[in-house]
């Protein structure tokens, strides 16, 4: 079971007038998961759309894998196009990391010693 992820989130809007692109380029980013996933890139991925809710956040994907395999996927060329094209047709298109299950324990031990430095 992976212990780091990709988050991948985007907003509820396509770039007005651009919405059927937005859905092409949506597909071809699930088949890049997939791709991904077959090639042993990455664990496995997940994507959600959200319901309509007034905020930022319309859907996401989480990629789930190692640190390091996950760290050299972002400086991934193909990567990389991936996501401009993305941010060109969709609002607010954002890539953060994840600490996930076995991997929250660290991120949790380092806030706690940040704390303890700090208090």
């Amino acid at each position: 079971m992976a212990d780091y992820g990709l988050f991948i989130g985007w907003g509820p809007d396509s770039v007005r007038g651009r919405e059927a692109k937005s859905l092409e380029v949506f597909n071809e980013s699930i088949q890049y998961w997939g791709r991904l996933q077959e090639e042993g890139k990455i664990e496995s991925f997940e994507v959600a759309l959200l319901e309509p809710h007034g905020g930022d956040l319309g859907g996401f994907a989480m990629l789930r894998g190692d640190k390091d395999s996950l760290a050299a996927l972002r400086f991934d060329d193909e990567f990389i196009r991936m996501s401009t094209r993305a941010s060109l047709i969709v609002e607010k298109v954002g890539v953060v990391g994840a600490f996930i299950n076995n991997g929250l324990s660290g991120a949790i031990s380092d806030f706690q010693e940040a704390i303890a430095d700090l208090t």
